[in-house]
C-alpha cells in the first residue's frame, strides 16, 4: 500500500503512462479531458490502474468522472487511502 506522501507522484506517473503523455504535461492543474485528451473509458481505466498501483480500493466510476483535474484525482486517491487506513 502506497504511503500518502507518495500518492501525488504516483498518480501523475500513472496518468502520464496511461495517456501517453510526458511527465511535464501532467501537472496538478491539468484537466483530464480538455488538456490531456482522456475520454470516459480512459478515466475508468485510470481508476483501475491507480487502484492497482497504489494498493487501494478502486475509485467509484462516478467519483472518477467527477474528478476533472489531476489534483482532483490525487485528492480522491488520498481520501480513499486515508479511509482505508482508519
Amino acid at each position: 500500500m502506497a504511503h500518502i506522501a507518495d500518492i501525488p507522484t504516483t498518480v501523475r506517473r500513472v496518468i502520464a503512462e496511461h495517456l501517453c503523455r510526458s511527465a511535464e504535461e501532467v501537472q496538478p492543474e491539468s484537466r483530464l479531458i480538455e488538456d490531456l485528451d482522456a475520454d470516459s473509458l480512459d478515466v475508468v481505466e485510470l481508476g483501475m490502474a491507480l487502484a492497482d498501483e497504489l494498493g487501494i480500493e478502486t475509485p467509484a466510476d462516478d467519483d472518477m468522472a467527477a474528478a476533472h483535474t489531476v489534483q482532483q484525482v490525487i485528492d480522491l486517491c488520498v481520501r480513499i487511502r486515508t479511509a482505508e487506513a482508519a
